[in-house]
């Protein structure tokens, strides 16, 4: 099995994705400490747990960076449903947390409200901004490596039918799932193809949706569903719900491959590794650890950090073999996306 990871301009075959998000103009500043700093740093997960293989997991990884390289002291609180939101927030406000930091677009509201009640706390969002002058909104373009998944799809199906599908139908999601069908249209319009997407309408902005993060059951059935219709690859974007559609594609002997979300999932669910032929990969834990020195450097809250291509702060590791000619072309496309003169969302 050949690896490969694309972001920004490839050099030769392969460009190498840095742990670190690369420095631009909507990065995170590089903070350099004259001492190690000290401090307590807490992350509050959205539901779907810290083992959920993905994005809160990912957060998780960044606090253990923030522990090992800067000496800071890490603590973890889990929601179990939406309920837990506010009071692991204040839970961590209560201990002293120097940075807590929410993972999720559905922690928007109640991470705006501690941060309003306690401003002296600062505080970091994953996949979500808001107005509060000490919040860092860590938000991530995962439109362009979505295209670049849709377009790598499209062009190895063998049955010309692909599918994606989605937790819930919220902006950190929806994204995914329209740069993948965009993706898809590109290399139709290119190839004069006509691969088919299902589970989202790039009009109407809608899909096929599971209705949560968690229900591993669902993943499965719509897994199924999908590949019912054809679908030889699937674009699960819904945490633990696509390991659903992971075993799915485990037990069809081949048939059916899968893109991971967030991470690379053949390393973070490696008994499933064989089924994933790419990831589109949201660098959060690079987010995090910069978030953290943000923090405790007194620079961040307010300072919100966008990832792309360009900077680093996404990408697409690619699991499964290509030919050189369809990496010349994915380093193509990575080059429009770059400078705007191919549209991803």
């Amino acid at each position: 099995m050949r690896k490969q990871t694309l972001k920004g301009l490839a050099v030769g075959l392969v460009a190498v994705f840095g742990l670190a998000a690369c420095g631009s103009s909507d990065s995170t500043s590089d903070t350099t400490a004259a001492a190690e700093p000290t401090g307590l740093a807490c992350e509050v997960t959205d539901v779907g747990g810290v083992d959920d293989k993905g994005f809160n997991q990912n957060a998780y990884d960044g606090l253990k960076l923030a522990e090992a390289e800067l000496g800071v002291s890490i603590d973890l609180l889990e929601s179990a449903t939406d309920a837990d939101y506010q009071p692991n927030l204040q839970s961590f406000v209560d201990k002293g947390c120097n940075v807590i930091v929410t993972v999720g677009f559905l922690l928007a509201d109640a991470t705006k409200a501690a941060a309003e009640a306690n401003p002296t706390v600062q505080f970091a969002i994953v996949d979500s901004n808001t107005s509060a002058a000490n919040v860092q909104g860590l938000t991530f373009a995962t439109d362009q490596p979505s295209f670049l998944a849709g377009y790598m799809a499209a062009a190895t199906t063998k049955s010309g039918v692909v599918g994606t599908f989605g937790g819930i139908n919220i902006p950190p999601v929806a994204i995914f799932m329209q740069g993948f069908a965009k993706g898809v249209e590109y290399y139709n319009a290119q190839k004069g193809t006509s691969v088919k997407v299902l589970g989202w309408d790039i009009a109407k902005q809608d899909g096929t949706f599971s209705g949560d993060f968690s229900d591993q059951t669902k993943g499965a059935s719509i897994a199924k569903s999908m590949a019912d219709e054809g679908a030889d690859i699937i674009f699960p974007v819904a945490g633990p719900v696509g390991l659903g559609s992971s075993q799915f594609a485990m037990d069809s002997a081949g048939a059916v491959k899968i893109i991971g979300v967030d991470v690379d999932m053949s390393i973070s669910n490696p008994t499933q590794a064989e089924v994933y032929v790419a990831s589109v990969l949201k660098k959060i834990d690079a987010a995090v650890l910069q978030a953290v020195k943000d923090a405790l450097a007194a620079t961040g809250g307010g300072t919100d950090y966008l990832g792309t291509l360009e900077n680093g702060g996404v990408g697409v590791a690619i699991t499964s073999t290509i030919t050189p000619e369809l990496q010349a072309e994915l380093d193509a496309v990575i080059a429009g996306i770059i400078d705007g003169s191919i549209v991803t969302k």
